[in-house]
């Protein structure tokens, strides 16, 4: 999975918030993360930077993991929210919210913008 989104408006950095309020839903392991991310945006062709995110989450002290047997095959490593975890993922919503409520306000002056261009090319034309 690459950690660019599909939808080229949204940051880059939307993958961490993302992996977050996954692990919080409930604890999953990487490629089960993988496919959960498609939904949000994601591409899901880049499974190396879905790993590096994991790692540094994990790093921050914001997820721990631990290797568990699978009914499959080898041994998977799951994933799961910390405290710490938690409460970056209501500091991330929080700022998305505040950014949502600017780009409402954006949107919401740019479609009046376009109505009267829009009036006035059907008026001259």
């Amino acid at each position: 999975m690459r950690t660019e989104i599909e939808a080229p408006a949204l940051p880059k950095s939307f993958l961490r918030p993302c992996l977050l309020l996954l692990l919080r839903e409930q604890p999953a392991h990487g490629y089960e993360l993988l496919e959960r991310l498609r939904p949000l945006g994601f591409a899901g062709d880049d499974p190396g930077g879905l790993y590096r995110a994991l790692r540094a989450l994990e790093r921050d002290g914001l997820v721990y993991s631990a290797w568990e047997p699978s009914q499959a095959g080898p041994k998977r490593r799951i994933y799961q929210l910390t405290r710490a975890g938690m409460e970056e993922l209501h500091r991330r919503s929080k700022a998305l919210a505040r950014a949502r409520s600017t780009l409402d306000v954006f949107l919401s002056r740019y479609g009046e913008f376009v109505a009267l261009e829009d009036r006035h090319v059907r008026s001259s034309g």
